[in-house]
């Protein structure tokens, strides 16, 4: 699955299995990150086009920001190609 980060157009593919972050990661991307298990939301970014799959029941997120696109790629796995507003994201190559 193809990931495609705005607004710097870095763009990664992504396994299924994989969380958003580790294939980000692979690719030589860097987002900001902490926990690494959905609770503190240092990686938080809004899913602009696409599905994603939360890899845990609840993730540090609340309903109305679910609703709004919010996503925690630490703990969300592509469902098929994506485009999320990753501001902060840089290419470390």
């Amino acid at each position: 699955m193809k990931v495609r980060l705005e607004p710097s157009g870095l763009g990664f593919e992504a396994e299924a299995g994989t969380t958003i972050l580790k294939a980000a990661e692979a690719a030589g991307i860097e987002m900001p990150s902490s926990c690494r298990n959905g609770t503190c939301r240092t990686c938080i970014c809004q899913l602009l086009s696409g599905r994603i799959r939360h890899t845990i029941e609840w993730p540090g997120l609340s309903a109305e920001e679910k609703a709004e696109g919010w996503i925690l790629p630490c703990v969300a796995e592509a469902q098929g190609d994506l485009a999320i507003d990753a501001p902060k994201a840089f290419s470390v190559f």
